[in-house]
């Protein structure tokens, strides 16, 4: 029972987390940041976020502005599901790299 509601909590904040990050970096051309994995702990206080950003060039400094603006995120994403949850849970984000390392063994593949 607990783990299909934080399975349906994943996907609510995944979503709500990727039109955020669309409607912020609109402004950067050529930037795209999109939410490949969410997981919530067992009490839903803490949501750990895996992000995928294209180019993966500008990966370390996005991460880093996006956690700096981790508390203003939050409260967006608060204002977007602030009917659904009655605590919104502390954000965590991380760089998903396992398309890197997927192309990077096609690459080794291909030799």
């Amino acid at each position: 029972m607990q783990e299909t509601r934080q399975n349906r909590i994943s996907r609510l904040l995944q979503k709500e987390l990727a039109s955020i990050f669309q409607s912020q970096t609109r402004a950067l051309h050529g930037v795209l940041v999109s939410v490949t994995r969410v997981r919530i702990s067992p009490d839903l206080s803490i949501c750990t976020a895996y992000l995928s950003i294209f180019p993966s060039e500008k990966g370390e400094e996005l991460l880093k502005n996006i956690n700096a603006n981790e508390k203003t995120i939050r409260y967006d994403l608060g204002q977007r599901v602030h009917n659904q949850l009655r605590i919104i849970p502390e954000l965590r984000f991380f760089i998903d790299d396992s398309l890197d390392y997927i192309e990077r063994i096609d690459e080794l593949l291909k030799k």
